[in-house]
């Protein structure tokens, strides 16, 4: 069929190279790393990328990152654009296959500054990570920043877990509050757009 698309694209904004210039390759320490989540979620509303959410990819054991993702359904139009999947997908692409779990390969864990919302849980289950950290799961995210997480059930961290994926939960908590605290007050302002309200489709 011609003239219908075949391909799209979705990158990193330019400002996560001065962001990452001065990190180091390998951050042993999680809250650092969930650190660098919190900081990187932060600037990616301000700079009109998306919403305020970040993730990056790290082995386990060691702490060497993989991959950084942000939020950038509003940079790219691709509503599918999250922090976990831009994360996920470059991590994938450096390991060269689809699956973070592949034999030879060291466990990889996802951080994110807070629990993934349904597209993003179900992409977590499949990539072959074996540990998410997580800075919350409460209700605040949606409260604060309106955003629809959708319809995840209540026992969506054991099922992570029977899937062999280990599930670590309020790490920098307050921070990650911070951040969407300080994003809330700019939408109140009508500084920044919604691409998915609650009780609303479009």
């Amino acid at each position: 069929m011609p003239g219908i698309p075949r391909e799209f694209r979705v990158s990193l904004p330019a400002w996560l190279d001065d962001e990452l210039a001065a990190v180091p390759a390998t951050i042993p320490d999680r809250a650092a790393r969930m650190r660098l989540v919190h900081r990187l979620a932060d600037r990616n509303w301000r700079e009109g990328n998306g919403g305020p959410f970040a993730a990056l990819v790290a082995e386990q054991d060691t702490g060497r990152i993989i991959s950084v993702g942000v939020n950038v359904v509003l940079a790219s139009g691709v509503s599918a654009a999250h922090a976990e999947i831009v994360a996920l997908s470059l991590a994938q692409t450096a390991v060269g296959g689809w699956d973070l779990g592949a034999h030879g390969l060291p466990a990889h864990e996802l951080i994110v500054n807070w629990r993934p919302c349904v597209q993003c849980y179900g992409a977590t289950m499949w990539s072959g990570v074996r540990r998410l950290v997580i800075a919350g799961a409460g209700p605040e995210l949606e409260d604060l920043t309106t955003f629809d997480e959708g319809p995840l059930g209540a026992d969506w961290a054991e099922q992570l877990e029977t899937r062999g994926i280990d599930v670590v939960q309020d790490q920098l908590r307050d921070e990650a509050l911070a951040v969407f605290r300080a994003y809330r007050e700019a939408l109140d302002a009508g500084e920044v757009a919604v691409y998915n309200p609650r009780g609303e489709s479009e």
